[in-house]
């Protein structure tokens, strides 16, 4: 499965005071959208994304461990050491799904804080894995298979995020083996199926998918 990320500019950033006077930052926008192509060129049916927003609310946001981190990971697993914020509300509102996150008082969330608060534009970026299949117009569906790691990540630098996110984001293929997640060199399967003469193409391609699937 492939690491897909999705980037959103417009995000807000809310102060809450608590009883006790102590402020809490939060961030609010659109993490997530369903049956519409983004600039990625990627679109997500609405089914899918329901069933897998579902499924994150339940394992990870109502028990307080949906986290997310400040940068650009290099792969799907949440690194605890990055961790700048819990996410802690994720609603549909039509297509889209509005994400709140809090701030948290760790190193990562300190520094997330320390831009917010210094005027910097920040963005998030949902990360997850998923298999892609070309759709019309050019544009890659993201298939039932997709599983979200976190709906949003902290990122720097929004108004290039296409060069970033891909250049970044997207350079490693990952496998599912025995629950966990690891890199594997899927380019090898890639390069089976290029290489194959026209007559035993699809062989090759037979062969490469029932190889992939025992990797899962």
């Amino acid at each position: 499965m492939k690491l897909i990320t999705e980037l959103t500019e417009d995000v807000k950033y809310v102060t809450e005071s608590t009883e006790g006077g102590k402020k809490n930052l939060y961030i609010e926008g659109i993490f997530l959208q369903a049956d519409i192509a983004n600039r990625n060129k990627r679109m997500y049916r609405e089914a899918t994304m329901q069933r897998e927003v579902g499924r994150y609310m339940k394992e990870f946001v109502e028990k307080g461990r949906a986290f997310g981190e400040l940068g650009h990971p290099n792969g799907p697993s949440i690194n605890l050491d990055r961790v700048s914020h819990i996410i802690t509300n994720l609603r549909q509102e039509g297509k889209n799904f509005i994400g709140r996150a809090k701030i948290t008082e760790t190193p990562m969330g300190n520094i997330a804080r320390g831009l917010i608060e210094s005027g910097a534009q920040l963005g998030v970026s949902s990360r997850g894995m998923g298999s892609l299949s070309p759709g019309k117009d050019g544009i890659m569906e993201v298939q039932d298979d997709f599983y979200l790691a976190t709906a949003a990540d902290i990122v720097a630098d929004p108004s290039a995020p296409d060069a970033f996110v891909q250049g970044i984001m997207e350079g490693v293929e990952w496998v599912w083996d025995n629950g966990i997640i690891k890199a594997q060199a899927v380019e090898q399967m890639k390069n089976t199926i290029k290489k194959a003469p026209s007559a035993e193409l699809e062989e090759a391609k037979l062969a490469t998918f029932e190889k992939f699937l025992k990797l899962l």
